[in-house]
């Protein structure tokens, strides 16, 4: 019974390991309608594994597998974020590929097994368990930012995502080898044990491997530079997938390294995570403003947003991590608004637009899609009422809480050069010339989702009450 309620708490990966396992032998099944099914059944797989993220064992199970595995509340929300993320970037993809040859039924089992790697990042407590999920991420998010094979930038982006992912996977092993050799074991609680007597230069230089490794996976400057040519050159549907699982479970991972490995030698990882964040922030900023593609200028705000976040890890307390899981949730609901909107963009052949330009005049041709998209600008610009102000407002009020004042008000600035660009797509669909229209898409789900995104950043102050006593529990447990 026991050996039991140790898998209990692993249901989630069980659910989502068969179903992608089934799913597989099913892809290779012909027939038109394959390609649908297994797209619906990975979304259906994905609810039922976040259903199971509410029971006592998955979110309270503490440390099981020998310490390798930590099933705890802080794992449980990074998940639920995760799984509907992935999700969300199984349902748009449909129509996207039909005007590319059609959807393959490989693409969703993909997402479900980097969405499996992004659930064993979020509980990883050791550095066994942290490789193998970055791997399994790592591995299938390769192969779907080259998913259009006839596609020269989606060949490149995945070409360069792999050469450089490889690179970021040897420099993240060789300081969790450092780490084990001046520590003596592989667990973040024993790796905080050692530090906490003292960061010794072995040490010292595993810590800075690791968090450098995992920099690379939350697209954190300076290991940024795979960013913006991946997120162009990858299909819409894989970018939004890549702006928003994979990131949250990265994020998730830095936060718990930080917190229980890291957490006795605070005061030397936090210079390293307050460098990062000031230049995330100020080159993700800098680096948009003349980008001509939306998926690009996307690419450059996730840097940016990365750089807020990392202001509420360099707090290193509950309430800095509790301002980390909320901004991630604000920050996914906007992402995946504003990249169902780019899917919108369509030339009359159903072919994809990407360049700012062609927003020109979308106010007229297609108002409602001009004024969700706005929202979504405005909201990542942090600019009240909208949601992302008050993501914005709680990194910096946990920074200062923590006697980082000017590290808030060094944020609060450099947000100010991010709205620039921002505002200059709102310009363009409002103020410009109208150009050529958009193909009109009379796609249900598409409009749901964009419209369900647009009602959360409106009116997400009425979920205040539930997002903060969510993320403030999460926080607490790997207190």
């Amino acid at each position: 019974m026991e050996a039991l309620g140790v898998f209990a708490s692993v249901l989630p990966e069980i659910i989502l390991t068969v179903a992608g396992l089934v799913l597989m032998l099913v892809a290779t099944s012909e027939g038109e309608g394959i390609p649908r099914l297994v797209s619906w059944l990975a979304v259906a797989a994905l609810a039922v594994a976040g259903l199971a993220l509410t029971l006592p064992a998955v979110h309270a199970g503490g440390l099981i597998f020998d310490g390798l595995y930590s099933a705890d509340a802080f794992s449980a929300f990074a998940k639920a974020l995760i799984f509907a993320a992935a999700a969300v970037s199984i349902l748009l993809a449909p129509r996207y590929f039909d005007a590319d040859g059609g959807l393959r039924p490989e693409y969703a089992v993909l997402i479900l097994f980097a969405a499996i790697g992004g659930s064993m990042m979020a509980s990883a407590s050791d550095f066994v368990t942290l490789y193998v999920g970055l791997e399994l991420n790592s591995l299938a998010s390769y192969v779907l930012a080259s998913f259009l094979r006839r596609d020269v930038r989606s060949a490149e982006a995945g070409l360069k995502y792999f050469v450089l992912g490889a690179l970021a996977s040897g420099i993240l092993l060789y300081g969790m080898s450092l780490l084990y050799g001046f520590s003596g074991t592989t667990a973040f609680a024993g790796v905080a044990t050692a530090v906490g007597d003292g960061l010794s230069a072995g040490e010292l230089f595993g810590m800075v491997f690791v968090l450098a490794g995992i920099a690379f996976k939350v697209a954190a400057v300076p290991f940024h530079m795979w960013t913006p040519d991946v997120y162009e050159g990858s299909p819409t549907p894989v970018t939004t997938f890549f702006a928003t699982a994979p990131k949250v479970a990265a994020m998730a991972l830095f936060t718990r390294i930080a917190i229980e490995a890291l957490g006795p030698a605070g005061s030397s990882w936090q210079q390293i995570v307050i460098f990062c964040a000031l230049a995330s922030i100020v080159l993700g900023a800098v680096a948009a403003i003349g980008q001509q593609n939306i998926k690009r200028l996307l690419a450059y705000s996730s840097i940016n947003n990365v750089g807020f976040v990392l202001i509420g890890l360099a707090a290193g307390t509950a309430e800095g991590v509790a301002a980390v899981l909320s901004y991630l949730t604000i920050y996914v609901v906007m992402t995946i608004g504003s990249f169902a909107c780019v899917l919108q963009m369509r030339d009359k052949d159903g072919k994809p637009v990407e360049s700012i330009a062609s927003l020109a005049g979308l106010s007229q041709s297609r108002p409602g899609l001009a004024a969700a998209l706005a929202i979504f600008m405005f909201s990542l610009a942090g600019i009240p009422p909208l949601f992302g102000f008050w993501a914005k407002f709680l990194v910096f009020d946990a920074a200062v809480a923590a006697g980082l004042t000017p590290l808030a008000a060094i944020g609060i600035a450099a947000s100010v050069i991010g709205a620039f660009y921002y505002l200059k797509v709102v310009k363009t669909m409002y103020f410009d010339a109208p150009a050529e229209g958009y193909a009109e898409d009379r796609s249900a789900l598409d409009y749901g989702v964009i419209t369900l995104c647009a009602a959360v950043i409106v009116l997400g102050y009425l979920l205040n009450p539930l997002l903060g006593s969510a993320s403030a529990a999460a926080a607490a447990s790997l207190f």
